[in-house]
């Protein structure tokens, strides 16, 4: 029997609804989480087995029309979509482009290469495949399609819609994101040795450059997805510029840790996702309720995990150095607080505890690494290289820091720490992938138990202290945001140890001082704009307006300051004259 669909609508903070589909026979022992009905592991709905008549482990034309009457006919069924979108001027068809006329690159040039506008050509076998990629968009079903890319053809690769509000508030007609399973249909199947694609539509961000530049940013200390864009063609027709997001998956940890073994955890983005780390006790389920594993689900990794938030939590501030060291990161915990904040990521997790991953290597260290990186680099809207390479954007100017300089060729940046080494002989081996492990859609809701009284946005909380607090955001956000949230260990157990908050603080400084000038970030800004400001102009199905995309990434501030440039300096502006870091030592010591 098919699982039953529930759905809801919440209100968040920016203004839209939270459309949320969950299956009610999902639901494990210890109620709903903060996922919805058992918590972020919980399935899609699963269509594939029982309409998989050849059993060949996908749906062909046939099944998937059965499969689609199912759900048609289904008034729980997760087709019913939401019931509030923006409003937005309707898209219309785009010119129609061929393989023939598309630039191709070499396959020296890797698929994240920034200096790319690859065109990627997807042919479905319908001219109904827009409707019946969002019929599925809650399932476990993939709809197949023929890709071109560079002239070769890579047969019966999967397409779903992926996102949350990325897709719930778009209307049909105009861009919405995409992932492409590339090992859809031959397990061996890879684009220029890449098994999945995130394509993003770049919704509310008119400049279309937040997850390039804030990968490009972190990318030089962090373990970082690369980012870049890429041209869509459907059926012939022009879709315009998606931003290409590396998927964290085992092609990632291997590129980043040498690696394909070790644990792997996604933190959904909710606005009340509470998956900060706080430790809730020593039973697993809430902590599935809270993380979804994307590796084999191994009891040991939920004990470590466990574990780590038992002594993130419980240590007294002046031994937390020396207790976390051995099974965390954390000075590329520090770098990945610093970004955060200086970049002033309004899903991030100085405001929500979640969209971000985790990653336990063989050596038993855990990492944190960032994942939706689209709400950065602006204010005004609630706060706002090749495989084996890293993805800098190139050194700074004289004096920076190191690491921030382009990577030794197929190897990690210079200074870049908590890289792991060759995994042991007995290291624990990442599981198979699950079905949907690769592009599942991003779970939402704030349903179940959860003891919230120092949570994100609860009037009086911590959530409301100081300027720019969760909420708020913006050029003003404090950096020091949070230190009395114990929703957000890392930031309030992590920065009560003085020496650890003053490291903090002098990579917020480095960023602001560095990162953040116009000297530096301006070239590369111009140099996307130049690479896609044709394509932006000729999109039909875009988000914005051409004239909001030349705007926010001007090399003028405007009258107004808005747009990259502006943010960039107001933010580095107000770091810079922050009494707690004009109170650093010298910089030499960054």
């Amino acid at each position: 029997m098919r699982a039953m669909c529930l759905v809801f609508v919440l209100p968040i903070s920016i203004g839209m609804t939270l459309f949320v589909a969950q299956t009610a026979n999902s639901q494990p022992p210890g109620g709903g989480g903060p996922g919805g009905a058992g918590g972020p592991n919980a399935a899609d709905v699963e269509l594939v087995e029982e309409f998989d008549e050849d059993k060949d482990g996908r749906l062909n034309t046939e099944e998937r029309s059965k499969a689609r009457k199912s759900i048609q006919g289904n008034e729980s069924s997760p087709r019913r979509g939401p019931r509030r979108r923006e409003n937005r001027p309707p898209g219309t068809p785009g010119e129609q482009v061929s393989p023939a006329d598309a630039t191709s690159y070499p396959s020296s040039k890797a698929l994240y290469d920034r200096s790319t506008l690859r065109t990627l050509f997807l042919d479905f076998e319908s001219d109904d495949w827009e409707q019946e990629l969002a019929d599925f968009k809650y399932t476990d079903v993939e709809v197949p399609a023929k890709l071109t890319v560079d002239g070769k053809v890579y047969a019966d690769i999967g397409v779903r819609f992926r996102g949350a509000s990325s897709f719930f508030s778009i209307p049909k007609g105009l861009k919405r994101s995409l992932n492409l399973s590339i090992n859809y249909a031959d397990k061996d199947q890879r684009l220029y040795g890449y098994k999945t694609l995130n394509l993003l539509n770049c919704n509310g961000d008119d400049s279309m450059m937040s997850s390039v530049l804030y990968s490009a940013i972190a990318g030089h200390k962090v373990a970082t997805p690369k980012v870049n864009f890429v041209k869509v063609v459907i059926n012939g027709e022009n879709w315009g510029v998606y931003v290409n997001s590396q998927q964290f998956n085992k092609v990632f940890i291997n590129e980043n840790f040498g690696t394909t073994k070790g644990a792997r955890w996604k933190v959904p983005g909710s606005p009340r996702g509470d998956g900060g780390l706080r430790y809730l006790g020593e039973d697993i389920e809430p902590y599935r309720e809270r993380f979804e594993i994307k590796s084999k689900d191994r009891e040991k990794s939920w004990q470590d995990l466990i574990h780590l938030c038992r002594v993130l939590n419980e240590t007294p501030a002046d031994q937390i150095e020396e207790a976390l060291e051995p099974i965390l990161d954390i000075e590329g915990v520090l770098w990945f607080l610093a970004v955060d904040v200086a970049l002033v990521n309004s899903d991030g997790y100085w405001t929500r505890a979640s969209d971000y991953n985790i990653y336990q290597a063989p050596d038993g260290r855990f990492h944190v690494i960032p994942h939706d990186m689209n709400e950065a680099l602006r204010e005004g809207h609630g706060g706002p290289g090749g495989p084996g390479g890293r993805p800098g954007f190139g050194p700074l100017p004289e004096g920076g820091p190191p690491g921030f300089g382009p990577p030794p060729e197929g190897g990690p940046p210079p200074g870049f720490d908590g890289r792991p080494g060759a995994p042991s002989q007995d290291a624990p081996r990442a599981g198979r992938r699950r079905r949907g492990d690769e592009g599942r859609p991003e779970p939402g809701g704030n349903r179940g138990d959860i003891d919230r009284r120092r949570g994100p946005g609860q009037r009086g909380g911590p959530g409301r202290r100081g300027p720019g607090g969760p909420g708020r955001g913006g050029v003003e956000l404090d950096p020091l945001v949070g230190l009395d949230d114990d929703s957000k260990p890392l930031r309030s157990k992590l920065l009560a140890n003085p020496r650890l908050r003053a490291r903090y603080l002098q990579h917020v400084r480095t960023i602001a001082d560095q990162m953040l000038s116009w000297d530096y970030l301006g070239p590369r800004v111009a140099e996307m704009r130049e690479l896609i400001a044709e394509e932006v102009a000729a999109d039909t199905r875009k988000l914005g307006t051409t004239e909001s995309f030349l705007n926010a990434t001007s090399p003028e501030a405007g009258e107004d300051g808005a747009g990259l440039r502006g943010f960039a300096e107001k933010r580095s502006a107000y770091l810079l004259d922050h009494e707690a870091i004009k109170a650093l030592p010298s910089r030499q010591n960054d």
